[in-house]
């Protein structure tokens, strides 16, 4: 285990899957409170085999998690394109990038890209760069630690995000909708407002 990571209660991992570059992201957890760990990126364009680029994700991906020992992983789900082959080559890499933390029993959650934005920024059609800048304010990134490549920022916001999202109250253990626990719940539903001047109502 990397001693960084020692001092905290949750580590959570996140990437950002790519044939070219892979991101990846480390958060380290306190209570309420996210830090990052380190982030970074796994170039893999040295490779001209599609093939041997999965290996490398493989291996560098088992060896973060051997390094952090994370307790949960978020990765980024694949976006639909229009260039099929490209889409089936990035559904690989995370097939690979999932594998790899499966390897080691890591659960793994996936999260949409505008699902990412949102959760970060408040906005789905955030760009990159915003959820960079946003990261830097939420996470108080010094501007040396900023990595050049956003891949990396990509895969932090998807930790981030993952942190936000477990960190919600759940409505009631076993409950799978909010429609199921009001019908089990009746009496936790309160009187309907009518108009005004109805018998028993009150208007606003």
């Amino acid at each position: 285990m990397d001693p960084a990571v020692q001092k905290y209660e949750r580590v959570i991992m996140g990437i950002d899957p790519g044939t070219n570059v892979m991101g990846y992201g480390i958060l380290g957890v306190n209570g309420k409170t996210p830090e990052v760990v380190v982030m970074g990126v796994i170039k893999l364009s040295r490779f001209d085999s599609h093939y041997l680029r999965l290996r490398r994700i493989f291996e560098r991906v088992t060896g973060l998690v051997d390094q952090y020992l994370p307790d949960e992983l978020a990765i980024e789900a694949p976006f639909f394109g229009k260039n099929v082959q490209s889409m089936l080559k990035l559904g690989r890499a995370q097939g690979v990038a999932m594998a790899a933390a499966l390897s080691r029993d890591i659960p793994i959650t996936e999260y949409a890209p505008l699902s990412i934005k949102q959760s970060v920024t408040g906005r789905g059609s955030a760009s990159k760069e915003q959820v960079a800048n946003m990261l830097k304010h939420i996470l108080h990134i010094p501007d040396d630690s900023m990595p050049s490549l956003l891949d990396a920022t990509d895969a932090l916001a998807a930790a981030l995000t993952h942190f936000y999202e477990t960190g919600k109250p759940s409505i009631a253990k076993g409950q799978t909708s909010w429609a199921k626990f009001l019908a089990q719940n009746p009496d936790r539903i309160a009187p309907r407002r009518g108009k005004p001047g109805e018998p028993g109502e009150q208007g606003v």
